[in-house]
């Protein structure tokens, strides 16, 4: 049985280039990922593309192993003149692609090594995205950090790239960031909006231990007393209930409850409302290997109070907010509390963080680049793969 879902189906190709595209589980989830794969699905069925649609099965491991053995999934994926795989299906595809004649490309938002510990089953998680990432042809990177790390991972090739083309040694790599204008975009904080007190930080996404929301909570706590804030968490409190309650119990004892609000997983009309309403956005992740949501605020004037362990690095700096280490309440409090003092310093941040998403890559340039590597791939053949490490 096939175990992909979805799709075209048939066996003759198409006049026009076809492109499948594998994923977890459904293109329309919300994840900044997902949002990603759909907006460029979208972009080049615009452009004359034939999309299939490859939904995986998401299974814990080592289930997720099984995928690689699914019957029919190479044959559907050989029908097509390209495949592009979001890496963090790697555990299910890093053997099929090894069978498969079809160029693949790797479009890599999130590496799973990057947040796993140094045990046994950190070194083989390593192991399977080494040997994942090896087996593709070429890659899209979200930002630059995330390409330094597939090349720290798995070496390079000609020209300081992962993958190479045989025929010209030229680079067979883009990096392609997301864009962050889903939601709109309001002018940088001035007036009434600047001088509201409490101060206010929305943080969203959703709740779990990544995301670093214990660290936000703590660093708040740490503020000055005379520094009157509220902090909303917008995001689905349903993935991991325990770390949710844990947070919750951390801010009674903390004894700031009433200054901090969970909101679940909302309307983007009511995440609108909840970015007019902030001063800031505060995502301190453990790991971000983008972090389209500081695009997202910054599109509503909101300086990002970023992780520096990840993607984030490539467009948040102290012009537009700041960039704290993981676990870092201390490092939280510094990042905000001169923000709630100094509503000048707020102002001249908001403008800076407006003028990022003014001069970052649109979603339509993002996908131009893109498609302009697959158009690559598609008379040269197969380029050769690096061989198992």
């Amino acid at each position: 049985m096939d175990e992909a879902g979805g799709g075209l189906g048939g066996a003759d190709r198409p006049s026009r280039p076809r492109v499948a595209i594998v994923v977890y589980g459904d293109l329309d989830s919300r994840s900044g990922g997902f949002l990603y794969d759909r907006r460029l699905a979208n972009h080049l069925a615009t452009h004359g593309w034939a999309v299939d649609e490859v939904s995986l099965p998401e299974r814990p491991p080592p289930r997720s192993l099984l995928t690689n053995l699914a019957v029919g999934l190479v044959d559907r994926l050989e029908r097509c003149d390209v495949v592009v795989e979001d890496a963090y299906c790697g555990p299910s595809l890093f053997l099929l692609n090894r069978r498969l004649d079809t160029p693949v490309v790797a479009l890599v938002h999130y590496l799973r090594s990057a947040v796993v510990d140094e045990g046994i089953r950190g070194r083989v998680t390593r192991t399977i995205e080494r040997e994942y990432l090896q087996s593709a042809d070429a890659y899209v990177f979200n930002s630059e950090p995330t390409r330094e790390a597939v090349v720290s991972l798995c070496g390079v090739g000609a020209g300081g790239s992962p993958g190479v083309d045989p025929g010209t040694s030229s680079p067979l790599d883009v990096v392609a960031p997301p864009a962050g204008d889903r939601l709109g975009e309001a002018p940088a904080l001035s007036g009434d909006r600047l001088h509201d007190e409490p101060f206010r930080v929305v943080a969203v996404g959703n709740v779990t231990p990544r995301k670093g929301f214990d660290t936000l909570i703590r660093g708040l706590s740490r503020m000055d007393d005379g520094v009157e804030w509220r902090l909303c968490v917008v995001g689905d409190t349903s993935v991991d209930p325990d770390h949710v309650a844990s947070l919750r119990t951390l801010a009674s004892r903390q004894e700031i409850t009433d200054d901090v609000r969970f909101v679940g997983r909302v309307t983007d009309d009511r995440l609108r409302a909840e970015l007019r309403a902030a001063h800031v956005l505060a995502v301190p992740s453990r790991y971000e290997p983008f972090g389209i949501v500081y695009l997202e605020g910054m599109a509503f004037g909101l300086p990002a109070i970023a992780s520096a362990n990840g993607g984030a690095s490539d467009f948040v700096g102290d012009h537009n907010g700041a960039l704290v280490p993981p676990d870092d309440p201390g490092a939280v409090a510094a990042a905000i509390a001169p923000l709630a003092r100094d509503r000048g310093r707020l102002e001249r941040l908001s403008r800076g963080a407006r003028k990022t998403f003014r001069d970052h890559p649109t979603w339509e340039e993002t996908c131009a680049r893109v498609r302009t590597l697959l158009e690559r791939l598609l008379p040269a053949g197969r380029p050769v793969r690096a061989e198992p490490g």
